[in-house]
């Protein structure tokens, strides 16, 4: 087997566990935050600014988290254009 192909299929292989596995916890992290939501509604004692943070915390991580998925995907392409150029 030609070692660029073999190399071109590696990656394909790194980027679609990557994806599954963002994804998942993507989904966990979603889900996580819904609950947490619920249950600081519930919760009378909770500051109003607790509620404020946590929320400003939470986008803080969603943004980073679509960076860091941005930057991966970025550098996944650049990888395959490599191997594409050196056919």
């Amino acid at each position: 087997m030609d070692p660029k192909q073999l190399a071109r299929q590696m990656i394909a292989f790194n980027k679609s566990c990557f994806d599954n596995n963002f994804n998942a916890i993507s989904t966990y992290q979603e889900q996580t935050a819904r609950f947490v939501n619920k249950v600081l509604e519930k919760v009378p004692l909770f500051p109003e600014e607790g509620k404020k943070a946590y929320a400003e915390w939470l986008n803080t991580c969603k943004d980073r988290c679509d960076e860091f998925k941005n930057s991966v995907d970025e550098n996944f392409k650049k990888m395959e254009e490599f191997y594409k150029e050196t056919q």
